[in-house]
């Protein structure tokens, strides 16, 4: 394949690209969507492109993906520091944590105020122990854990450990709570949720999720698809 340039960017020797991914989307589709755009502009049919991190379908944010020989770097940008705005409903939750499954129990929050989330977040600083949620990719005997949850199994899951840097309440107003959190590689915000709302005595899942840094990369410097196309064309 030459090595063609196109706007500065050398595909082919590696370029590290930003991405907002966006809602619904897997990573997978982002991946394969910028792989199809540059090996069209390219007039090449195989070209090396991965991305760092994956992000659920129900999340948005920062999505590292890298190109050519740039993707030997991507086990360097999975190990960094993230960062992610996210908010929880409280009261109630749902097989998968999030809003992929419809809600499966409701608890009680008029005993939530403030300065229990204060007090109760305190003790998710640090390094935790924590199990992934059985709708996750962790593999389980060869499998998806997701795969043995949506078939209505429920998969050993060993709890794996992490380490919460920050968490920062950015707003609560009646059962919706929302965090910034910034923590280590294999922490599943999802988990968190679970976690945090079962240390309120209540119940919580993820109403909304983005990603909005890994190491010094931030979602604000983050392109559309749509940017992607423009620079090709």
């Amino acid at each position: 394949m030459e090595d063609k340039i196109i706007e500065g960017y050398n595909f082919k020797e590696g370029e590290v690209l930003l991405f907002d991914k966006p809602y619904e989307w897997t990573s997978f589709n982002l991946v394969s969507k910028v792989r199809k755009q540059i090996c069209t502009a390219l007039g090449v049919k195989k070209l090396k492109v991965g991305h760092a991190g994956t992000l659920d379908p129900l999340a948005t944010g920062l999505l590292i993906v890298c190109t050519g020989k740039a993707t030997k770097t991507i086990d360097s940008y999975q190990a960094e520091e993230k960062e992610y705005v996210t908010t929880l409903k409280l009261g109630a939750t749902t097989p998968s944590f999030d809003l992929e499954t419809e809600i499966d129990e409701k608890f009680p929050t008029e005993h939530i105020t403030r300065e229990l989330i204060d007090q109760t977040l305190k003790d998710f600083i640090g390094e935790l122990d924590q199990i992934p949620p059985a709708f996750s990719a962790v593999k389980v005997q060869g499998k998806r854990a997701y795969e043995y949850a949506r078939d209505g199994k429920d998969p050993e899951l060993k709890p794996k450990k992490l380490i919460i840097k920050e968490i920062e309440v950015l707003n609560f107003e009646s059962t919706e709570l929302t965090l910034r959190i910034v923590c280590s590689k294999g922490t599943y915000i999802r988990g968190l949720a679970r976690d945090i709302g079962k240390a309120l005595n209540s119940g919580a899942h993820l109403i909304a999720l983005k990603r909005t840094r890994i190491g010094k990369y931030l979602n604000s410097d983050a392109m559309p698809l749509e940017a992607l196309e423009k620079i090709l064309k």
